[in-house]
């Protein structure tokens, strides 16, 4: 029995920081569909790979630095501020994209994977920079 309770300690951390970790992915994906100028979701359904690289790079990019926040952290609050600079700073990276790589984003919902890709990749490298930023 005792191996049992050993097992389970930290169940509750484990949980609050999980449920928190989810529900930062939720907002991140809420604002960051509405901040471009096309359905990501509706392309995805409709095929669109350009607009599932890109957003697949979105969530990895942004995911990145939410873990590295939640391991880092010593309190819930801790994460949660981080995980608040990790998503401001995943947003600003599409706007500075969009407004860096003319027209990228009248080429993704025209299917041109290139952007796509290109765009997801940058999300990608500035999630890694952004996470290891957070090591102090």
């Amino acid at each position: 029995m005792e191996f049992v309770k050993f097992s389970l300690e930290g169940l509750d951390e484990f949980l609050v920081f999980f449920g928190l970790a989810v529900a930062f992915v939720a907002i991140f994906l809420v604002l960051y569909v509405r901040i471009t100028p096309y359905d990501e979701l509706k392309l995805i359904r409709e095929g669109n790979t350009a607009a599932a690289a890109s957003l697949s790079g979105a969530l990895i990019g942004f995911t990145l630095p939410l873990a590295s926040s939640i391991v880092h952290s010593v309190h819930p609050w801790d994460m949660m501020i981080w995980g608040a600079i990790a998503l401001v700073v995943q947003l600003l990276v599409f706007v500075l994209v969009r407004f860096t790589l003319v027209n990228v984003t009248r080429r993704i919902p025209q299917g041109e994977v290139a952007s796509g890709v290109l765009l997801g990749a940058v999300s990608i490298c500035a999630g890694m920079l952004n996470a290891a930023s957070m090591t102090y």
